[in-house]
């Protein structure tokens, strides 16, 4: 079964970097965009960024210039390099990705577990 399974969350100070890794593990035929998005405390989940399978890349306004999402397709992964980390970033971070499971033939969305991301001021 394909999963994607975060790791790289804590608790760090304002102004600090963290780096998020987001692995797909499975038999996987292929796997189009992938993304991170968190949801804080008392809030719903949100779109924090994208990245297409040939690299395009979207950002929430409230991360652009600070967060930074990258992949790579040989390990299935993604990134989130997270600088400049303000106490509003704190959330628990999804990944998602659209794939395509070897076994399946059929397109699926699916989510991590997520990790706990928490900025203290």
């Amino acid at each position: 079964q394909v999963q994607l399974v975060e790791s790289g969350g804590g608790l760090v100070q304002a102004e600090e970097s963290l780096r998020l890794s987001c692995a797909a593990s499975g038999s996987i035929l292929s796997i189009n965009t992938m993304g991170w998005y968190r949801q804080a405390p008392g809030k719903q989940r949100e779109l924090v960024a994208t990245i297409k399978s040939g690299g395009g890349t979207n950002y929430a306004d409230s991360v652009k210039g600070r967060f930074t999402i990258s992949r790579d397709n040989a390990k299935n992964t993604v990134y989130l390099q997270m600088n400049s980390l303000k106490p509003e970033d704190t959330a628990v971070y999804y990944c998602n990705a659209g794939v395509i499971p070897t076994s399946q033939y059929r397109y699926l969305e699916i989510w991590g577990q997520g990790t706990l991301v928490t900025v203290s001021s």
